[in-house]
């Protein structure tokens, strides 16, 4: 959008709409405020996943290797958004992978990963997440889909000038769920300090540099003897970050963890029937679950609202909260203030509630 005359000298005389519409047939990505990433390759990844290349317009704002990004794309003429890792380290042309594995029933995934071609146009919103480079000895440890904010982080540390002592343990259940396989072998191959482990878990035969497994103390005293010393990072499916946690919080340098799968909710202990929700701004009143959180149950309501992890990490779903006491399904808090900021899809309410929807 550079190239375009400055919005300022604009915006007098064109709404973004307008701009939006007519700015797009000379480039599809550009956009008045809005990031939007025009695709530039694809390629399959491993049997069931694509890696797709974006080049984002000049409102992307960047991302660290290891944080995620919400994707938006138009499926069926709904805007729908999911969250996704980019699987590259920061680039210099400002281009951004991200690799899509496809989900059983999952819309958008199916859609990124059957669908969409170069040329297509995607919504990037801005990058998110803490689990970012550490310095000093360091142990990865992914399954599925976890390893893509990790290989992000490998490659930016591969790049880095500084030593490299880390160690990546990758999980999958099957040789050709292998995401990144062969150029991480070539990584360890060529980089000092860095070492690679596969461990499958459906697999019949092994192969060299492979081991069988599931998160275990003796695998990790086998594969990482040294992993005390260690500052951990763990992604992938919500058991597997527990099983992770379970054998390695507090018994290693510092440990940090994402899962892609939401945790179990903290059962409520006094929030029962049904409350009344007031929407201020589409003007509705409407009678929902306690026990449900508020993103499913206005969904059930007919309500399409925008979400993307439906963890409470991205932020998608939150809206202004006026009145009422809501009640957080991951860590079990109450929360009656008023005017504050509430996520929709971590928590149920615990009483009437007046909501900015």
């Amino acid at each position: 959008m550079s190239r375009l005359l400055p919005r300022s000298w604009l915006s007098p005389f064109v709404s973004p709409a307008v701009f939006d519409f007519w700015a797009a047939r000379l480039r599809p990505e550009a956009s008045w405020d809005r990031c939007l990433a025009r695709v530039v390759s694809r390629s399959v990844e491993a049997r069931d996943a694509v890696t797709l290349v974006l080049q984002p317009n000049r409102h992307f704002a960047g991302f660290r290797a290891g944080q995620h990004v919400n994707v938006g794309v138009e499926v069926d003429g709904v805007l729908q958004t999911r969250s996704y890792s980019p699987s590259d380290a920061p680039r210099a042309d400002g281009r951004v992978s991200i690799t899509v594995r496809n989900v059983e029933g999952g819309k958008v995934s199916s859609h990124l990963c059957l669908h969409t071609r170069v040329g297509d146009v995607l919504e990037l919103g801005p990058a998110y997440g803490e689990m970012t480079a550490v310095d000093g000895p360091r142990l990865f440890c992914a399954a599925g889909s976890g390893i893509t904010p990790l290989v992000s982080l490998v490659r930016a540390a591969a790049e880095a000038p500084t030593a490299l002592d880390l160690d990546l343990v990758y999980w999958a259940r099957r040789r050709t769920d292998l995401c990144f396989a062969d150029e991480l072998r070539e990584m360890a191959a060529r980089t000092p300090g860095l070492r690679v482990h596969f461990v499958l878990t459906r697999e019949a035969e092994l192969e060299a540099g492979e081991y069988a497994g599931r998160p275990s103390a003796g695998l990790l005293d086998r594969l990482v003897p040294d992993h005390a010393q260690r500052t951990v990072s763990a992604c992938g499916p919500a058991g597997f970050v527990d099983s992770l946690r379970a054998l390695l919080d507090g018994r290693c340098a510092g440990f940090h963890a994402e899962s892609f799968t939401p945790p179990a909710p903290i059962e409520p202990t006094d929030v029962t029937g049904t409350v009344r929700v007031e929407l201020v701004r589409s003007g509705r009143t409407l009678e929902v679950t306690a026990g449900t959180p508020l993103l499913a149950a206005l969904e059930a309501q007919g309500l399409k609202l925008a979400y993307g992890c439906r963890m409470g990490l991205c932020n998608t779903c939150a809206c202004g909260k006026r009145e009422g006491t809501t009640h957080n399904v991951l860590n079990g808090e109450f929360d009656g203030e008023p005017r504050s900021a509430l996520r929709l899809c971590i928590n149920r309410a615990a009483s009437d509630l007046i909501l900015d929807l």
